[in-house]
């Protein structure tokens, strides 16, 4: 395995250095000795030593520090995302970008066609009339796709990165849904939906951000955007702090995802524990055997769903996965008084990927999405402890409280099952 900073690849004994000192605060687990070069075969990207990643809760916390980011901005700024909204924080947003692209700072926007589909084109006409570029994501309306017409194949990615040397990603749209927490002290400034949401990103510092960069513009080529305003897109930087990062981008039109195909590996290199928060899960037969056969080694495997959703056939269309899941050893919580939106993954306490990635056809096979991949024992602590938080405020579905199921139930579940490919 060779490792990348921020001077370039490092040395392979510089490498095996960096991946020693990280297996040697664990108890021996074959993420570190035969996980790793099985990930970047699949991925094609380096892991980048010398970064900095903070861990952020909900959309309060989130949107604070990255309206911090943006108003830093010196050179450029570049946001792609699935749902940009016309509402409080949307035009929040809107209103920022237009004050730093008058500052001189270039402003790139990407959003998806579908997510933003209710969005009036004022809103987006009123940043490119101040100079902003604005790419929206395979159209809707197919007079205006440039790059062919694509409707099922979706952005489903949130990307912010500012100046090239600072990026955040993760689950959290731009809109107003996200503007309440999901802890119980903020829990009664809610959204005007009446439901709080829970959500996980990403802040962070270092090498890696360069990667994330690239998966923007290559985004910005193959939607075959205008030429984009000469920037610093890739700036000297330096080493940042202690994490091991991997950036992992999947692409709708290529055959195989490589998040999905990375899961997969850490998943069946797994020996303690697997556990995964996700908010819509429709598994595939792969997966459901994967986890199933992790459970076989002695490996603890826990889900953390949602109890509530705003996809009613999402929703139905897991749960009728629930019975081989339980029956294999599989351990199900459902999120109790939030709307679960996060997409993260934590295993052997060691391996931690947060990103737009949901566990479902749809981000599997018709989504572009983007995820990083965080190695070592000290963010998996953090992980460990949210993971543990959300446990605290979910209810366990036991075998035998789903037999007892309505009747009704399993007809949604039925019903929803014959369109999961699709959802």
């Amino acid at each position: 395995m060779q490792l990348e900073g921020a001077k370039g690849p490092l040395s392979a004994t510089q490498s095996k250095a960096v991946l020693d000192r990280l297996q040697s605060r664990v108890k021996e687990t074959s993420i570190f000795d035969r996980h790793l070069a099985i990930e970047e075969a699949i991925t094609g990207s380096p892991l980048m030593t010398g970064n900095r990643v903070s861990l952020l809760i909900d959309g309060p916390a989130t949107y604070q520090r990255m309206f911090a980011a943006i108003r830093s901005a010196k050179n450029h700024i570049n946001l792609e995302t699935y749902i940009i909204e016309d509402d409080e924080i949307g035009n929040r947003f809107a209103d920022a970008l237009i004050e730093k692209r008058a500052q001189g700072v270039t402003v790139n926007l990407i959003y998806d066609s579908v997510g933003s589909i209710t969005v009036p084109a004022a809103f987006f006409k009123r940043l490119t009339d101040t100079g902003i570029s604005v790419l929206e994501f395979n159209p809707v309306n197919p007079l205006t796709a440039k790059k062919g017409w694509e409707l099922n194949q979706r952005d489903h990615r949130k990307l912010l990165i500012v100046d090239g040397h600072i990026v955040f990603l993760g689950g959290i749209n731009i809109s107003s849904v996200h503007s309440s927490g999901s802890s119980s002290q903020r829990s009664q400034q809610q959204p005007a939906s009446g439901s709080t949401w829970r959500d996980t990103h990403l802040e962070v510092e270092g090498p890696v951000v360069s990667e994330f960069q690239k998966l923007f513009l290559a985004t910005w080529e193959k939607q075959k955007g205008k030429p984009l305003t000469s920037g610093n897109y890739f700036p000297q930087l330096a080493n940042k702090g202690p994490e091991v990062v991997r950036a992992i981008g999947s692409w709708a039109d290529e055959v195989d995802s490589p998040i999905y195909a990375t899961l997969i590996s850490a998943i069946g290199s797994a020996e303690t524990s697997v556990y995964l928060t996700n908010a819509y899960f429709v598994p595939d037969p792969q997966l459901l055997k994967t986890l199933k056969d992790a459970v076989k080694r002695g490996v603890d495997v826990r889900l953390i769903l949602p109890g509530s959703t705003d996809s009613w056939l999402v929703f139905h269309a897991g749960r009728r996965h629930y019975a081989e899941l339980l029956d294999g050893g599989v351990r199900i919580y459902e999120r109790k008084n939030a709307l679960l939106h996060a997409k993260t993954a934590l295993i052997d306490g060691v391996w931690s990927t947060v990103g737009s990635t949901n566990l479902d056809w749809r981000s599997f096979l018709h989504n572009d999405e983007v995820n990083a991949v965080i190695l070592g024992p000290a963010f998996g602590a953090q992980m460990q402890a949210l993971f543990d938080m959300d446990l605290a405020g979910s209810t366990l579905i036991t075998p035998e409280a789903w037999q007892r199921r309505p009747f009704s139930d399993r007809l949604k579940e039925t019903a929803a099952g014959i369109w999961e490919y699709w959802l």
